[in-house]
């Protein structure tokens, strides 16, 4: 007989398969998307804008999607129409014969994105109440990560052979529509298993209560951890620029950090739980992992080779514990009634305050390198000044969601 805890442990592992085959399909795309529109005759600025639109459109129409989740209860339908229309946008750019055209593909694909995190998330966070949220964010987001380097490998390999022209990566491109085509399928056979998501979280009241004050610090504290992590193409482009790495190992060194990320999700997350279980509300564990984070950008600016690579190593660990443990904060936080708006704020201000944090360090860099430095760590410092203080927040006033 399968018990609670272990069918909704099913579903998070399947969700995460689901994931690990759709970031084959999206971060093969995103480690070659720059160097196809500059051979489709993108210039560096277009190419910058392009990537900027569609990380802001990903991110900020998320709370849009996460109210229209809890208004039609519809997450299944949002998930699946998400996922096919991200999934559908990468392979078809093989087809395009300009940048416009594939400019829009990349926005599009964000906007599937935005569609439908909102509403896994919330499926992922009712099996978490049974499973454990640092638990099953973690697993989810290992698994991710798995995704996150076969993708760019399978787009190197496939370059490679076919060559690094128009012709070359749009092979590679073709090629992704595999794990797309996975990613849906595994999505179907999820959705048949798990009919109904509220049966995977024990049995509790829906709660309208408002989402509180320990939320509303959170909130800021997501905000400065978007400010201080810079997006990795920012630290890239100074590895690069400063030949700490040749540029031939900086895919390489990438698909390192994502392993590491995904190590980071695991152990954070298994913290997290523990935190709860001994009456916290996890907090601190986050606003711990952001002081040892608030070192990556210093590393990684101003210091040599081996400087820059633990550098790099904190940035990983910071981005794993923020897409681990943060979403599974926004679940403890929030009432299960309004937890698709929950998520929806989360990514749009994780979203918009990242964007505007990435421009800022890179404007910052080119004038100082310092500067942009000390801005990256002051940001996190700061989110772990107020993480402490939603920490309290959360055990004067435990909310109603804090086991849903």
């Amino acid at each position: 007989m399968t018990t609670p805890a272990r069918s909704a442990l099913g579903f998070v592992v399947l969700m995460g398969v689901v994931s690990l085959f759709a970031d084959a399909c999206y971060e093969g795309a995103r480690s070659a998307i720059g160097p196809y529109l500059g051979h489709l005759g993108a210039s560096a600025t277009i190419v910058g804008i392009v990537a900027g639109t569609g990380e802001l459109v990903g991110y900020a129409l998320r709370y849009v999607s996460g109210r229209l989740a809890d208004r039609t209860r519809a997450y299944w339908a949002l998930t699946i129409a998400g996922y096919a229309v991200n999934l559908v946008a990468v392979p078809a750019l093989a087809l395009v014969g300009s940048w416009p055209a594939a400019a829009a593909l990349v926005v599009l694909e964000r906007l599937g994105k935005a569609v439908r995190n909102p509403a896994r998330s919330t499926l992922l966070s009712f099996a978490a109440a049974e499973v454990g949220h640092g638990k099953a964010f973690g697993i989810h987001e290992a698994l991710d990560q798995v995704g996150g380097i076969i993708g760019p490998l399978v787009v190197a390999a496939v370059l490679w052979q076919a060559g690094d022209d128009v012709d070359g990566y749009r092979w590679a491109f073709a090629a992704l529509a595999v794990p797309a085509a996975l990613t849906l399928l595994t999505l179907l056979v999820a959705r048949r298993r798990y009919p109904d998501p509220h049966a995977l979280a024990p049995e509790a009241p829906d709660d309208h209560t408002p989402m509180g004050r320990a939320f509303a610090l959170y909130l800021v504290a997501v905000a400065l951890i978007g400010l201080g992590l810079a997006d990795w193409a920012l630290l890239a482009f100074h590895l690069d620029a400063r030949a700490v790495l040749g540029a031939a190992l900086v895919p390489v060194v990438y698909a390192a950090a994502m392993a590491a990320d995904g190590v980071a999700a695991l152990a954070v997350g298994a913290a997290f739980d523990r935190a709860r279980r001994r009456g916290g509300a996890g907090l601190y564990v986050l606003a711990a992992t952001m002081v040892v984070t608030a070192a990556a950008l210093p590393l990684v600016l101003l210091g040599g080779t081996a400087a820059a690579l633990a550098g790099v190593g904190l940035w990983a660990i910071g981005l794993g514990a923020a897409e681990s443990i943060g979403k599974a904060t926004v679940a403890t936080l929030s009432p299960r009634a309004r937890r698709g708006q929950a998520y929806g704020l989360y990514y749009a201000v994780f979203g918009v305050a990242w964007f505007a944090g990435s421009v800022a360090v890179g404007a910052l860099s080119d004038r100082s390198r310092v500067a942009a430095a000390a801005f990256g760590a002051g940001a996190l410092l700061a989110a772990a000044a107020v993480l402490v203080g939603a920490e309290r927040a959360a055990r004067a006033r435990p909310t109603a969601a804090a086991g849903a």
